[in-house]
């Protein structure tokens, strides 16, 4: 079993140091952030993900999974050195490299001789090649090995994997790498560097301009009388097309969409090719998050002006499963709606601080709570909380019994037999 030194202890980090260390390495992750690091070794873990807890306690217990503060505390006696660091973007749209940066020149000299540096994050196309200059180490390798894990699914996605994939120049480096993984049953495909972080890059892309398509769709649905849920089964049994990431929603956003999207728009720019059909996709997605707002606004009763209307709002993080705000299209839709005067009122069984510029938003403590005395009520977040409500409650508390169902969550004809005014999409 391998010694591992894991950087950054976030979402991608902490599971897949979590994972290692459930795999039979020896695993040390590393953050910057004290707290953090302390909350962890008492087995807190830091993040909502399913199944990661009981790992996490299970490699304490075993005593090959640990927590400290700084890189160099990690890496100094590591053969194995994982970046799991944030990639936010830069104002346009490119790849801030600056944690990449600073945590590279912060191991790179105390690295043991014939160390493998591998990039775990979405990056650049390029960032290994430019790691290896930063270095200046002849006797340390560089790999891309992309995540790929969703949130809410992580420590199933690295343990059951659709696939690795492993960019290294050298066969050695390669090798060494797939060795980590050697109990993982699925395919482990081997490249270059560059195709390696252009793979996770286009892969992200392909998936949000698919919401984008299906998204559209579910707009030209209502306009021809068609149902969107209808439509997408049916090209769904095409296995050309597939059946996921067809379900319509009120836009795409979360940590990895928005800028993965930008980042390889802004690497195609640099390369002198017009990426058309990719900066269409994240234009019309900015248009169906304005459309889902405006949607909720045009339910109001007839005479009801946004600025003296209450809207509830279900559901803030970016998608069911977990507890991340990050481009967030609830969020969106909700800042479009305060952009048109009204006033939002919001729960989400993951939430229950106040949301970082946005002062405005009130966050209660129960759907109900929400819809009391609101003339309309959005669906954002597909949780199965909010299909099990007590719809006769929500009803008794609005003022006006209406519901806009931007993830096709309800079942229509139940809230309608209980005298709701439905609006869903794409039907």
């Amino acid at each position: 079993m391998a010694d591992i030194a894991v950087i950054g202890a976030g979402y991608v980090g902490l599971t897949t140091g979590t994972c290692l260390a459930h795999l039979g390495h020896n695993v040390t992750i590393a953050d910057i952030d004290e707290i953090k690091v302390q909350k962890l070794s008492e087995g807190e873990v830091t993040i909502f993900e399913p199944g990661l807890s009981e790992l996490l306690t299970q490699g304490i217990e075993n005593g090959n999974l640990k927590f400290v503060v700084g890189a160099t505390s990690a890496s100094r006696n590591a053969a194995f050195h994982f970046l799991c660091l944030p990639t936010p973007p830069n104002p346009d749209g490119s790849t801030n490299m600056e944690y990449f940066s600073s945590a590279i020149e912060e191991i790179k000299d105390i690295l043991p001789p014939n160390s493998v540096i591998v990039n775990k994050s979405t990056l650049p196309v390029g960032t290994a090649s430019q790691l290896k200059k930063q270095i200046q180490r002849t006797d340390v390798e560089i790999v891309s090995n992309p995540e790929f894990l969703s949130e809410g699914n992580a420590v199933q996605d690295f343990l059951q994997p659709s696939r690795i994939v492993i960019g290294a120049e050298s066969q050695e480096a390669a090798s060494s790498v797939a060795a980590l993984f050697k109990d993982i049953d699925t395919t482990t495909q081997i490249t270059g560097t560059e195709s390696s972080e252009l793979i996770k890059h286009t892969a992200n892309a392909f998936l949000a301009m698919k919401l984008t398509f299906i998204n559209e769709i579910a707009t030209l649905c209502e306009l021809v009388g068609a149902n969107v849920l209808d439509v997408a089964e049916g090209i769904g049994y095409d296995p050309r097309i597939g059946s996921t990431y067809l379900r319509p929603g009120p836009g795409w956003g979360g940590s990895c969409f928005p800028k993965d999207s930008s980042s390889l728009l802004q690497t195609a720019n640099k390369a002198g090719f017009d990426f058309e059909l990719l900066e269409k996709a994240i234009t019309l997605n900015q248009t169906h998050l304005q459309r889902t707002a405006q949607k909720v606004v045009n339910a109001l009763p007839q005479g009801k002006e946004p600025e003296n209307s209450k809207i509830a709002a279900l559901g803030l993080t970016f998608k069911a499963g977990t507890d991340d705000l990050r481009s967030s299209p609830s969020l969106a839709v909700i800042e479009h709606l305060f952009n048109l005067n009204a006033r939002v009122s919001a729960y989400d069984p993951m939430v229950n601080l106040p949301i970082e510029n946005m002062s405005k938003l009130e966050i209660t403590s129960t759907a109900y709570e929400a819809a009391n005395n609101a003339d309309a009520l959005v669906i954002l977040t597909e949780w199965q909380e909010f299909a099990d409500l007590n719809f006769e409650r929500i009803r008794e508390a609005m003022r006006h019994p209406i519901v806009v169902d931007a993830r096709n969550l309800l079942n229509p004809q139940d809230l309608e037999l209980l005298g709701f005014q439905y609006i869903g999409l794409g039907q």
